[in-house]
Parts: C-alpha cells; sequence; structure tokens
C-alpha cells in the first residue's frame, strides 16, 4: 500500500504541524510525518481520520496499482537541477469531491489561454477561507465573476477582477464560491 499522504498535503499547502493539528482528536507532526514516510503504519482509522482532517476521500490517500506515475529525474533547485538523494515519482492530480472547472479562453493574470483550473466549492459559511485566493462567484441570470476575494462583510464578497484597470466587483448574497485549487498547464 503506497500512500500519496504527503502529495496530497502539499498540494494543498499545509505543513506536517497543521495536518497535526486539523485530526481529530489532534496528534503530532512526528506522527504525521512517520505516516507519510512509511514508518508508521497507515491503518484505516487513521486514513479516516487523515481524510476528515484534509478534507478528501480516504480512498484519495492511496495509491492504486492502476494509477500511473511518472519518475522523477532530478529537482531543481536554487543552484540548477540536482540529482536525487532517493526515487521520487509524480502522480497526476485528483480532482476534489464536487469539484467544478473553468475553462481559461483568454490569458487573465497569472492564468494563460489554455489553462484548466480546478475549483474547490465552498458555502456561505466558508467564504472568509477563501479570502486572498481566486474565485468564481455565480450572478444572476447565469453569469459569473472571476477574480481575487480581497473581502467579506456582511454577506457581500468584494473581487478584484485579473484584468488591469477594471474595477472591483462587490456580490451581494452569494449562495457559493468556488476558489482554485488545482492548476492544469500543457507547456
Amino acid at each position: 500500500m503506497i500512500s500519496r499522504l504527503r502529495e496530497i498535503r502539499k498540494a494543498r499547502g499545509l505543513t506536517l504541524a497543521e495536518v497535526a493539528a486539523r485530526c481529530e482528536p489532534a496528534t503530532t507532526a512526528v506522527t504525521i510525518g512517520r505516516l507519510e514516510t512509511g514508518t508508521r503504519q497507515l491503518t484505516v482509522p487513521w486514513l479516516e481520520r487523515l481524510a476528515r482532517a484534509l478534507d478528501v476521500d480516504p480512498k484519495q490517500l492511496l495509491a492504486q496499482e492502476s494509477d500511473s506515475t511518472i519518475p522523477v529525474a532530478a529537482v531543481l533547485a536554487a543552484d540548477g537541477a540536482q540529482s536525487l538523494s532517493a526515487p521520487l515519482a509524480l502522480h497526476p492530480p485528483v480532482p476534489l469531491p464536487g469539484a467544478i472547472g473553468l475553462l481559461v479562453r483568454e490569458s487573465q493574470g497569472d492564468y494563460r489561454s489554455g489553462d484548466q483550473l480546478w475549483l474547490e466549492q465552498l458555502p456561505p459559511e466558508q467564504f472568509h477561507d477563501a479570502i486572498n485566493t481566486d474565485v468564481l462567484v455565480p450572478r444572476p441570470v447565469g453569469r459569473f465573476a472571476f477574480g481575487r476575494l480581497v473581502a467579506t462583510e456582511q454577506g457581500r464578497l468584494q473581487i478584484l477582477p485579473m484584468k488591469p484597470g477594471s474595477r472591483q466587483t462587490v456580490i451581494a448574497d452569494a449562495p457559493w464560491l468556488a476558489r482554485v485549487h488545482t492548476l492544469v498547464r500543457t507547456v
């Protein structure tokens, strides 16, 4: 059984300590590190506990035999490409349950034409978790707003569009928003 715990934790931008604190009951960063490296057995109860902490389906924490991987040849560091001290492999990204997509047809901000964005939907009570991230928000009559969420105040979302010179958009009482989780770009 090969764990994808480290890969998913890093993809979410979390430290070992942050994942440990999110576990119920909380655990230590050392324990999470041991679970990632395989020095501690990843049991079913641990899978369920970690899945809740990372907000993923437990089966996403395990690599399947049918999963395709790409062997890593080198690591690019500040002083150039470096050889590996231990074998590594890349796993294709796994969408979050309930994820939605956004296709970029025209370059805007950090996004290039042809990019695919995978977004995680959030209900109104979690809007504050998306501050300073790029979000998609539904507007009346089947329209959307996309940009950086800069503030939430009294049910209003303040969104800074990606296009230079565009004015801030304020949306009241949005039923949901979706923050960018994964960028898929073909080079």
